[in-house]
């Protein structure tokens, strides 16, 4: 991040969407974590089964420490549950290892968006590291070029997170499918699921907004300090 007198009418907003919604996820995931499937299946079994049902058996399911901290690893095509999800058996476990099991599908069947997003990995985190450093020492010595430079690269880093988007929607959109189809919620239990989902996905769109406004400030500050030659 780059601090400067307009910070302000950039931070504060940004500031506001990822509060609010990190407070909207924790809430929701506190909420339904409290709430039995009345199945009694754990995440892990939840996972395991919708992707034996998918032919994806060699896919493993394994247990990671921390919170929140569940995610489909394409590297070595694993999902990986955190502790309260991997045993859990409320209706946040079952809805965020369904979730997890849609990214290995997503990758079974080739979903272009998760294709697109895993290609363009290296760039974004080159990207993402090196930008405000770039741009900073631009800014300093009133480099236009590296300026320039800096927001191409960053922009790359934004266009990952367009690009996850539509990956976290369509993976949630596939746990939902699959745990109606199999019959392992109720219609009522099914709403708490997809509330919890639509919260962790709010998470992916207030990391989009904030970054397109800390893009928004540079390219501001870029042609603010053009416009001072």
């Amino acid at each position: 991040m780059i601090f400067g007198p307009y910070d302000l009418m950039f931070m504060i907003p940004a500031l506001i969407i990822t509060i609010w919604s990190q407070i909207k996820l924790h809430s929701t995931y506190s909420r339904f974590s409290q709430v039995e499937a009345a199945s009694g299946l754990t995440g892990a079994e939840v996972a395991r089964y919708i992707l034996d049902r998918e032919g994806l058996q060699t896919v493993p399911v394994r247990e990671v420490e921390g919170h929140l901290t569940d995610h489909y690893d394409p590297r070595d095509r694993s999902v990986n549950l955190s502790t309260d999800i991997f045993h859990g058996t409320s209706l946040a476990a079952v809805g965020v290892a369904a979730h997890e099991t849609g990214h290995a599908i997503q990758h079974k069947v080739a979903y272009a968006p998760m294709n697109l997003r895993m290609a363009i990995i290296p760039v974004t985190q080159f990207g993402s590291a090196a930008a405000p450093l770039i741009f900073m020492v631009g800014l300093f010595m009133q480099l236009g070029f590296l300026m320039s430079l800096a927001i191409w690269l960053f922009s790359a880093f934004v266009l990952f997170q367009l690009i996850t988007l539509p990956v976290e929607y369509d993976a949630s959109s596939r746990a939902k499918k699959h745990l109606a189809g199999m019959g392992i919620l109720s219609a009522d239990e099914a709403t708490g699921v997809r509330k919890v989902l639509s919260a962790a996905a709010l998470t992916y769109v207030a990391g989009l907004l904030v970054s397109v406004l800390e893009l928004s400030k540079w390219i501001f500050l870029a042609n603010r300090s053009s416009h001072d030659d």
